[in-house]
C-alpha cells in the first residue's frame, strides 16, 4: 500500500477484493456514500456477503425480506437438550394428585410448571399403581375433614350413627310358613353375632323368656315387651299368641328367634274348625301340624348358636323324642362347593350342631333341692345320650353361685339345665303373717323362698347365654346380612327336603 492509501497493482489483500467487487457491481447512482460503513457491523456484512455469494447474477441491490423461523414442537424439544428458553405458556396446566402420607402435597392451583417437567409428570402419573383397598378413610368424609374438621351432616354423620334400634319384633316366617324379607334392613356387615332360638310346648312362657333375655326387664310393663305375651283372652280360650317365627336383634347384636309352639293343639283346632286348606302333600291336619313343628326345629338346629328348650314341668318324654326326630331330619351343613341344603347329611365331620339348653320354667321350691337337681341331670343325660346336639358342658348352675354349699363335682354328668321360678312382682312379695288379725311379723325380713329371686336368676341366665361360644354356622364366616341370606336358603331347603317329605309320607 502506498502513502496515498491506494493499493498497489498486483497486491492482494484479504477481504478487500470482495468489497470492491460489491461496490463495482452495485448501481453508481443509488450508492449513498454518506451511509455508515457496513464494515462496522459484522453481522450485516456476513449476511450481505452470503447473499451476494449465493447469487452472482444479481445486478442490483434488493431489499431483504423478513426471515421465517421454523421451531420444533414442544414434545420434540423436551427430548433433546433445549438451546433456548421456551416461550411462556398461555394457561398453566396443573396436575393434581391424591395426598399420600409422608409425601409433599400437590401443587397449588395457578402454579406454572415447565413443559419438560409437566410431560414427565404425566408419564409418571400414568405408571402410578392403583391405591390399596385400605385407603378408603376419606370417602364421603375426606372433603369435610380437610376443609375444617366439620363432618358433613348428611354423608359423614351417617357413619357415626348407631345401628337402628328395634322396638318390637317382626316376622321372619309368617303364619303360612313363608319367608319374610323385612328383617334385612336391621342387619349390619359385621361378623360378631350370636343367634338364640327357642322351642317349647304351648303356654310354657317362650315369648316372655325371650323378651327378658333380649331387651326387657321384669319391672317393665308386659304390654311393652318386644315379643307379645299371651293376653288374657287368648289364655282363656287356650290359644297361641305367636305364629310362625318372630325376629328381634338387640343392641348387643344378638339375634333372638321366637317360634310358635310345637305340636300345638290350638293350631290343630284352628285348622279343623276354620276349614283351612292344607298343602297338597299333606292329607291330615295333625300330620301338617307335626311337620310344621319339625321344620321349625330343624331350621333352628341349623342357623342358631343356642337353642333353648322351655318346659314348665318335668318331664315330657314326647318332647325329647321330638328333639331327636328333628335332629335326624336336620339339613346338612352346605359345603363350599355345593350350596344346596335340601337333604340331611351323614358325614358327622362337617355337620354343625347347636348348643342345647333345657330351661325349667315356673320351677317350684322343691325343684331347687340338691337331690332333685341331681336326678334331673341324670334323667336328661340318659335320654340324650346318643344325641349329637351339644346339650352339656356349656352352661352350669353351680358356677352361678346358686347352690353355694355344693361342690363342683356334685353332679356326675352336668347338662345344660337351668331353673327359673314363677315370675312375680316385688309388690307381691308377701311377708310372714301370724294370728287371725293379720299383724305382720318380722316385716323387715323377706320371705324365705328356697331359691334366689326371679330378677337374680334371669340376670344369671342372660349372662351365661351371652357368654357362650359362637362357632361358625357354615364353612365360611358369616356377617349379619350373610346370615340372613343363609337362613333364607336353609328355610327353603327345609321346606323342600326329601327326608322331611318321606317322613311325612310315613306318618300317613
Amino acid at each position: 500500500m502506498s502513502d496515498s492509501g491506494h493499493s498497489q497493482p498486483g497486491m492482494f489483500v484479504p477481504g478487500r477484493n470482495r468489497r470492491r467487487r460489491w461496490m463495482d457491481q452495485g448501481p453508481t447512482g443509488n450508492l449513498n456514500l454518506s451511509e455508515p460503513g457496513r464494515d462496522r457491523d459484522p453481522m450485516l456484512r456476513d449476511r450481505d456477503q452470503d447473499r451476494w455469494d449465493g447469487n452472482d447474477d444479481n445486478c442490483g441491490y434488493t431489499i431483504q425480506k423478513t426471515p421465517i423461523i421454523l421451531a420444533k414442537p414442544s414434545s420434540d424439544r423436551a427430548k433433546g437438550a433445549p438451546t433456548a428458553a421456551p416461550a411462556p405458556m398461555e394457561k398453566p396446566i396443573v396436575l393434581m394428585k391424591a395426598r399420600d402420607d409422608g409425601k409433599p402435597a400437590a401443587p397449588v392451583e395457578g402454579a406454572s410448571l415447565p413443559p419438560a417437567v409437566a410431560v414427565a409428570k404425566v408419564e409418571k402419573e400414568g405408571q402410578r399403581p392403583t391405591q390399596p383397598v385400605y385407603q378408603i378413610q376419606n370417602r364421603g368424609m375426606g372433603s369435610a375433614g380437610s376443609a375444617g374438621g366439620n363432618v358433613d351432616p348428611v354423608v359423614g354423620q351417617a357413619k357415626l350413627l348407631p345401628p337402628p334400634k328395634m322396638k318390637h319384633s317382626i316376622k321372619l316366617v309368617d303364619e303360612y310358613m313363608n319367608w319374610c324379607d323385612s328383617a334385612i334392613e336391621f342387619l349390619l356387615d359385621q361378623t360378631d353375632l350370636l343367634v338364640v332360638g327357642v322351642l317349647g310346648l304351648q303356654g310354657t312362657g317362650k315369648s316372655t323368656l325371650m323378651s327378658l333375655l333380649s331387651a326387657n326387664s321384669p319391672d317393665d310393663d308386659q304390654r311393652s315387651y318386644v315379643f307379645r305375651m299371651q293376653s288374657q283372652e287368648v289364655r282363656e280360650r287356650a290359644g297361641n299368641q305367636t305364629s310362625g317365627i318372630d325376629f328381634f336383634i338387640s343392641q348387643e347384636r344378638i339375634i333372638f328367634l321366637d317360634t310358635q309352639p310345637i305340636l300345638s293343639p290350638a293350631i290343630l283346632d284352628h285348622l279343623i274348625n276354620n276349614d283351612r286348606k292344607l298343602p297338597p302333600e299333606y292329607n291330615l291336619p295333625h300330620t301338617y301340624v307335626e311337620m310344621q313343628s319339625l321344620q321349625t326345629a330343624a331350621f333352628l338346629f341349623t342357623v342358631c348358636h343356642v337353642v333353648i328348650v322351655v318346659q314348665d314341668w318335668f318331664t315330657d318324654f314326647n318332647l325329647y323324642r321330638f328333639l331327636q326326630t328333628a335332629e335326624m331330619l336336620k339339613p346338612s351343613t352346605p359345603s363350599p362347593s355345593n350350596e344346596s341344603s335340601g337333604s340331611s347329611g351323614s358325614d358327622e365331620g362337617i355337620e354343625y350342631y347347636p348348643q342345647l339348653v333345657f330351661l325349667q320354667n315356673k320351677a317350684k321350691r322343691e325343684d331347687f333341692c340338691p337331690r332333685n337337681l341331681k336326678q334331673m341331670h341324670t334323667v336328661i343325660d340318659k335320654i340324650m345320650l346318643h344325641s349329637h346336639l351339644r346339650y352339656k358342658g356349656t352352661l352350669s348352675m353351680l358356677d352361678c353361685n346358686i347352690f353355694p354349699g355344693l361342690p363342683y363335682d356334685y353332679l356326675e354328668s352336668e347338662v345344660n339345665l337351668f331353673f327359673i321360678p314363677t315370675m312375680e312382682c316385688d309388690t307381691e312379695d308377701t311377708i310372714s303373717r301370724a294370728g287371725s288379725g293379720g299383724i305382720p311379723l318380722f316385716s323387715v325380713l323377706p320371705t324365705y323362698k328356697g331359691h334366689p329371686s326371679f330378677h337374680s336368676l334371669i340376670s344369671k341366665l342372660r349372662s351365661q347365654i351371652m357368654s357362650m361360644s359362637r362357632p361358625q354356622l357354615s364353612h365360611t364366616i358369616l356377617t349379619e346380612k350373610n346370615w340372613f341370606h343363609y337362613a333364607a336358603r336353609i328355610w327353603d331347603g327345609v321346606k323342600k327336603s326329601s327326608a322331611l317329605s318321606e317322613y311325612s309320607r310315613l306318618l300317613g
